[in-house]
């Protein structure tokens, strides 16, 4: 079964919807912006233990650990070579980090 992949947009559209919490399971990934959104606009991230997790144990949310490498793929796939791999890691690694992911 494909992974169900958020990104800001439907964190936002979420909000303007009015749903207030997103449970996260084996089957999601949240990109970092949709974390960052979810914070700024009051959506709760949910694990599936069933409670809010802060962002210090987001790590232990199933989508987390391969977070980076989607972002990465994503990244390379929308901008090529034009972002070099060293730069790329270093930016991924400040968000998660500034995200409390890693």
């Amino acid at each position: 079964m494909p992974k169900i992949f958020y990104t800001e947009i439907d964190i936002k559209k979420m909000a303007e919807q009015g749903i207030q919490s997103l449970e996260i399971n084996d089957n999601m990934a949240l990109t970092d912006l949709a974390h960052e959104t979810a914070r700024r606009l009051g959506v709760k991230l949910v694990c599936n233990q069933g409670s809010a997790p802060p962002a210090q144990q987001m790590r232990a949310c199933p989508a987390a650990p391969e977070l980076a490498q989607r972002i990465r793929n994503a990244v390379t796939a929308q901008m090529g070579d034009q972002i070099a791999p060293p730069v790329l890691d270093t930016i991924i690694q400040r968000v998660l980090t500034s995200t409390g992911l890693k």
